[in-house]
């Protein structure tokens, strides 16, 4: 069977397939187009299927005994055109489901990123409000420390501390402070006295002895101690306060009065300290509270402005001062000139004498 190229090849028709079929490739004789047996012949395809009972006898097979020659395609079978053609539809529905499911997964994808980004956007937000949060909360507990440490300092504003003198088992520490103002000429009488006690280490294995704090009955009463402290020991170089002027017999140790500090201003100035030694300063001392340092008598002593002038005297003195004027920053910072009076002397200032120098008349 086969579809043929030359137009006088005789073919025959199957009745049941419809196909086309040459007879030289049945080897069987033409046969008239006319006769009966070509409009009922069917091919051997066909008639294989065909019950037995429903056959004619008188339809031609192809001769078994006869040689067959190279099978031809049917007239009507599909061309290998066609089956390329079904190839190429394959493909292109192929590319097209994947290029959907491709273009699918890509929205899905893309929706899925926005979600992720939307979420991300969301964190972002969430996370700087925290950190805004988190700076304000900073900035008041600082502020609530300042405070605090403030007002712990202000309730030691009554008290002094007696460093490095030595224990007894049998001491009166009322008699240790009174004996303190005989030897310093300021004298402290038993009203004077609040409270006084040792007070725990701060490192427990150390072998200073304990600090002994003393709670005077005002401001005044704590300054003029401190002051006359500070005048015997300029006053005697040599012998300055020690063990010796209690009647101890031990080895002659010195004794500190300070002011009574709070933790974090005794941290304050021991860092201080450390840090001066290590930079070469030669002063460093706490007035009211505060610290100070000073690296030697020939350097210049700066003003700041955020501290009062109540805080470096009391009422007893007329202060006056002038902060430097800084024409850089448009502000005061440092230097300046601060003047302290006793109050019995009179003084007044003639800022009409005042030049654009650091002077005060």
């Amino acid at each position: 069977s086969g579809e043929s190229s030359n137009k006088d090849e005789k073919f025959i028709n199957c009745n049941g397939c419809k196909r086309s079929y040459h007879f030289l490739c049945l080897s069987i004789d033409e046969i008239g187009k006319d006769s009966r047996i070509f409009r009922i012949w069917k091919c051997p395809g066909c008639l294989n299927q065909t019950p037995k009972s429903l056959r004619s006898d008188s339809t031609p097979v192809c001769n078994s005994s006869t040689p067959r020659v190279s099978k031809r395609p049917a007239l009507n079978s599909p061309s290998p055109i066609g089956m390329s053609a079904t190839k190429e539809d394959m493909r292109s529905i192929i590319q097209e489901v994947i290029k959907e499911e491709f273009s699918a997964m890509i929205e899905r994808i893309n929706k899925r990123f926005e979600e992720i980004e939307c979420e991300q956007s969301t964190l972002n937000r969430i996370v700087k409000d925290v950190q805004e949060e988190n700076t304000i909360l900073r900035s008041t507990v600082s502020d609530l420390n300042q405070r605090f440490n403030l007002i712990e300092q202000q309730s030691r504003a009554n008290n002094l501390e007696i460093q490095c003198m030595p224990e007894n088992k049998h001491e009166n520490i009322y008699t240790i402070v009174k004996q303190l103002g005989e030897v310093v000429g300021c004298e402290v009488n038993e009203t004077d006295i609040v409270h006084c006690s040792r007070i725990a280490k701060i490192k427990s294995a150390s072998d200073r002895p304990r600090s002994i704090v003393i709670q005077l009955a005002s401001p005044r009463i704590r300054d003029r101690l401190l002051a006359a402290v500070i005048k015997f020991n300029k006053s005697n170089p040599q012998n300055r306060l020690n063990s010796t002027h209690f009647g101890f017999k031990t080895k002659k140790s010195p004794i500190y009065i300070v002011e009574h500090l709070s933790p974090s201003n005794k941290a304050l100035h021991a860092a201080t300290r450390h840090k001066a030694k290590e930079k070469g300063y030669k002063y460093v001392w706490v007035r009211g509270g505060r610290i100070f340092v000073r690296k030697n008598e020939e350097a210049e002593t700066w003003l700041n402005d955020t501290v009062l002038s109540g805080e470096l005297f009391d009422d007893r003195y007329v202060v006056y001062r002038r902060d430097r004027e800084s024409s850089m920053y448009r502000g005061k910072e440092g230097g300046g000139v601060l003047i302290a009076i006793k109050k019995p002397i009179k003084s007044k200032r003639i800022s009409t004498w005042e030049s654009c120098l650091e002077d005060l008349w």
